[in-house]
Protein backbone atom coordinates (compact mmCIF):
# COMPACT_ATOMS: atom_id res chain seq x y z
CA UNK A 1 0.00 0.00 0.00
CA UNK A 2 3.00 2.09 0.00
CA UNK A 3 2.96 5.24 -2.30
CA UNK A 4 -0.57 5.12 -2.82
CA UNK A 5 -0.87 9.32 -2.29
CA UNK A 6 1.33 11.38 -3.46
CA UNK A 7 4.68 12.47 -1.11
CA UNK A 8 7.00 15.07 -1.43
CA UNK A 9 10.71 14.33 -0.35
CA UNK A 10 11.50 16.29 2.70
CA UNK A 11 15.10 17.02 4.35
CA UNK A 12 15.68 15.66 8.12
CA UNK A 13 15.20 19.29 9.29
CA UNK A 14 11.98 20.10 7.45
CA UNK A 15 10.95 17.22 9.27
CA UNK A 16 11.94 18.57 12.64
CA UNK A 17 9.98 21.52 11.77
CA UNK A 18 7.10 19.89 11.15
CA UNK A 19 7.25 17.17 14.61
CA UNK A 20 6.16 18.14 18.12
CA UNK A 21 5.83 15.79 21.09
CA UNK A 22 3.73 17.21 23.87
CA UNK A 23 2.48 16.18 27.15
CA UNK A 24 -1.40 16.02 26.87
CA UNK A 25 -1.39 18.29 29.96
CA UNK A 26 0.78 20.79 29.20
CA UNK A 27 -0.79 24.30 29.61
CA UNK A 28 0.14 25.51 25.80
CA UNK A 29 -0.74 22.28 24.44
CA UNK A 30 -3.51 23.32 22.05
CA UNK A 31 -2.07 25.87 21.10
CA UNK A 32 0.87 24.33 20.04
CA UNK A 33 -0.55 21.28 18.58
CA UNK A 34 -3.16 23.20 16.04
CA UNK A 35 -0.29 25.54 14.86
CA UNK A 36 2.02 22.30 14.16
CA UNK A 37 -1.06 21.30 12.66
CA UNK A 38 -1.39 24.04 10.77
CA UNK A 39 1.89 24.30 9.22
CA UNK A 40 1.06 21.35 7.48
CA UNK A 41 -2.32 22.43 6.35
CA UNK A 42 -1.25 25.91 5.46
CA UNK A 43 0.56 25.00 2.61
CA UNK A 44 -1.57 23.42 0.96
CA UNK A 45 -4.39 24.08 -1.88
CA UNK A 46 -7.76 25.17 -0.93
CA UNK A 47 -9.20 23.11 -3.51
CA UNK A 48 -6.72 19.74 -1.86
CA UNK A 49 -9.21 17.73 -0.11
CA UNK A 50 -8.57 17.08 3.48
CA UNK A 51 -9.10 13.12 4.98
CA UNK A 52 -8.62 12.43 8.47
CA UNK A 53 -8.42 8.56 9.42
CA UNK A 54 -8.93 7.99 12.92
CA UNK A 55 -7.40 4.35 13.15
CA UNK A 56 -8.51 2.37 16.15
CA UNK A 57 -10.95 -0.23 17.49
CA UNK A 58 -13.12 0.27 20.45
CA UNK A 59 -12.87 -3.14 22.06
CA UNK A 60 -9.42 -2.08 23.29
CA UNK A 61 -9.21 0.42 25.89
CA UNK A 62 -5.81 1.64 24.75
CA UNK A 63 -6.47 1.13 20.81
CA UNK A 64 -9.28 3.28 21.10
CA UNK A 65 -8.22 7.13 21.01
CA UNK A 66 -8.29 7.37 17.26
CA UNK A 67 -12.30 6.18 17.44
CA UNK A 68 -12.37 8.86 20.16
CA UNK A 69 -11.01 11.24 17.57
CA UNK A 70 -13.09 10.47 14.92
CA UNK A 71 -16.14 10.63 16.98
CA UNK A 72 -15.95 13.47 18.39
CA UNK A 73 -14.49 14.79 14.71
CA UNK A 74 -17.93 13.56 13.64
CA UNK A 75 -20.30 15.89 16.19
CA UNK A 76 -19.03 18.99 14.52
CA UNK A 77 -20.65 17.51 11.02
CA UNK A 78 -17.86 19.75 8.77
CA UNK A 79 -17.99 20.28 4.79
CA UNK A 80 -14.59 20.91 5.26
CA UNK A 81 -12.79 17.40 5.81
CA UNK A 82 -13.91 13.67 4.62
CA UNK A 83 -13.30 11.45 7.95
CA UNK A 84 -12.95 7.77 8.17
CA UNK A 85 -13.21 6.29 11.34
CA UNK A 86 -15.23 6.70 14.64
CA UNK A 87 -16.60 4.42 17.85
CA UNK A 88 -19.40 3.45 15.47
CA UNK A 89 -17.85 2.57 12.03
CA UNK A 90 -13.72 1.99 13.37
CA UNK A 91 -11.16 1.71 10.88
CA UNK A 92 -8.98 -1.44 12.08
CA UNK A 93 -6.68 -3.90 11.09
CA UNK A 94 -9.48 -6.00 9.09
CA UNK A 95 -10.38 -2.96 7.09
CA UNK A 96 -7.70 -0.26 6.92
CA UNK A 97 -6.59 -1.73 3.29
CA UNK A 98 -9.99 -1.60 1.66
CA UNK A 99 -10.65 1.95 3.57
CA UNK A 100 -7.79 3.58 1.94
CA UNK A 101 -8.45 1.79 -1.70
CA UNK A 102 -11.62 3.71 -1.02
CA UNK A 103 -10.21 6.87 -0.13
CA UNK A 104 -7.92 7.03 -3.21
CA UNK A 105 -10.93 5.54 -5.69
CA UNK A 106 -12.79 8.27 -4.39
CA UNK A 107 -10.96 11.82 -4.29
CA UNK A 108 -8.21 12.89 -6.10
CA UNK A 109 -4.54 13.72 -4.57
CA UNK A 110 -6.26 14.30 -1.29
CA UNK A 111 -4.36 15.02 2.03
CA UNK A 112 -4.30 12.76 4.42
CA UNK A 113 -3.93 13.23 8.23
CA UNK A 114 -3.51 10.00 10.44
CA UNK A 115 -4.76 9.71 14.24
CA UNK A 116 -3.24 6.36 16.04
CA UNK A 117 -2.79 5.33 19.61
CA UNK A 118 0.65 4.24 19.95
CA UNK A 119 3.00 2.34 22.82
CA UNK A 120 6.24 3.89 24.12
CA UNK A 121 8.52 4.60 26.83
CA UNK A 122 7.43 5.42 30.65
CA UNK A 123 8.54 8.76 30.22
CA UNK A 124 6.28 9.11 27.25
CA UNK A 125 3.00 8.04 28.31
CA UNK A 126 0.49 10.77 27.99
CA UNK A 127 2.22 12.64 24.95
CA UNK A 128 0.77 13.87 21.61
CA UNK A 129 3.43 13.65 18.81
CA UNK A 130 2.72 15.95 15.64
CA UNK A 131 4.76 14.57 12.49
CA UNK A 132 5.20 14.13 8.84
CA UNK A 133 4.47 11.09 6.69
CA UNK A 134 2.31 7.79 7.61
CA UNK A 135 1.39 6.30 10.53
CA UNK A 136 2.26 2.60 10.51
CA UNK A 137 -0.59 1.11 12.60
CA UNK A 138 0.01 -2.21 14.13
CA UNK A 139 3.94 -1.99 14.58
CA UNK A 140 3.28 -1.86 18.51
CA UNK A 141 1.95 -5.04 18.70
CA UNK A 142 4.00 -6.57 15.66
CA UNK A 143 1.10 -6.43 12.91
CA UNK A 144 1.92 -5.42 9.13
CA UNK A 145 -0.43 -2.99 8.28
CA UNK A 146 -0.78 -0.71 5.75
CA UNK A 147 0.93 2.94 6.04
CA UNK A 148 -1.83 5.71 6.05
CA UNK A 149 -0.89 9.37 6.07
CA UNK A 150 0.56 12.48 4.68
CA UNK A 151 1.07 13.56 8.05
CA UNK A 152 0.34 11.56 11.64
CA UNK A 153 -0.91 12.51 15.19
CA UNK A 154 -0.11 9.98 17.69
CA UNK A 155 -1.02 9.45 21.59
CA UNK A 156 1.10 7.92 24.14
CA UNK A 157 -1.32 5.66 25.63
CA UNK A 158 1.25 2.99 27.60
CA UNK A 159 4.12 1.74 27.90
CA UNK A 160 5.74 -0.49 24.75
CA UNK A 161 7.97 -3.44 24.62
CA UNK A 162 6.44 -6.21 26.83
CA UNK A 163 2.88 -8.01 26.42
CA UNK A 164 1.38 -5.47 24.22
CA UNK A 165 -1.89 -6.68 23.44
CA UNK A 166 -2.21 -7.01 27.60
CA UNK A 167 -0.96 -3.22 27.89
CA UNK A 168 -3.28 -1.76 25.59
CA UNK A 169 -6.48 -3.98 26.97
CA UNK A 170 -5.34 -2.23 30.59
CA UNK A 171 -4.51 1.47 29.35
CA UNK A 172 -7.02 3.89 31.62
CA UNK A 173 -9.86 4.88 29.51
CA UNK A 174 -9.72 8.50 31.76
CA UNK A 175 -5.50 9.27 29.86
CA UNK A 176 -7.20 8.07 26.06
CA UNK A 177 -10.87 10.50 26.19
CA UNK A 178 -8.48 13.46 27.50
CA UNK A 179 -5.51 13.07 24.46
CA UNK A 180 -8.33 12.36 22.34
CA UNK A 181 -10.58 15.44 23.00
CA UNK A 182 -7.32 17.14 22.80
CA UNK A 183 -6.34 15.90 19.09
CA UNK A 184 -9.57 16.57 18.23
CA UNK A 185 -9.47 20.30 18.79
CA UNK A 186 -6.28 21.09 17.61
CA UNK A 187 -7.09 19.31 14.26
CA UNK A 188 -10.28 21.45 14.27
CA UNK A 189 -8.47 24.61 15.04
CA UNK A 190 -6.02 23.87 12.48
CA UNK A 191 -8.40 23.58 10.15
CA UNK A 192 -9.99 26.65 10.90
CA UNK A 193 -7.68 28.42 10.56
CA UNK A 194 -6.11 27.31 7.09
CA UNK A 195 -9.68 27.20 5.06
CA UNK A 196 -11.07 30.08 6.90
CA UNK A 197 -14.17 29.02 8.00
CA UNK A 198 -16.13 28.96 11.12
CA UNK A 199 -15.75 25.69 12.45
CA UNK A 200 -17.53 25.86 16.18
CA UNK A 201 -15.41 24.40 18.54
CA UNK A 202 -14.92 24.14 22.51
CA UNK A 203 -11.54 24.09 24.33
CA UNK A 204 -11.13 20.94 26.38
CA UNK A 205 -12.00 21.40 30.42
Amino acid sequence: MNGLWEKRPSSATETAALSLKIPFNEPTVLHRLSQKVEQHLGVLPHDRRIIIVCVGTDRSTGDSLGPLVGTALAREGSNLFDLYGTLEEPVHAMNLGDTLLKILRSTRQPFVIAVDACLGQVSSVGCIQVGTGPVRPGAGVNKELPPVGDMHMTGIVNVGGFMEYFVLQNTRLNLVVKMSEIIAQSILKAIHNTRNASIPFALPD
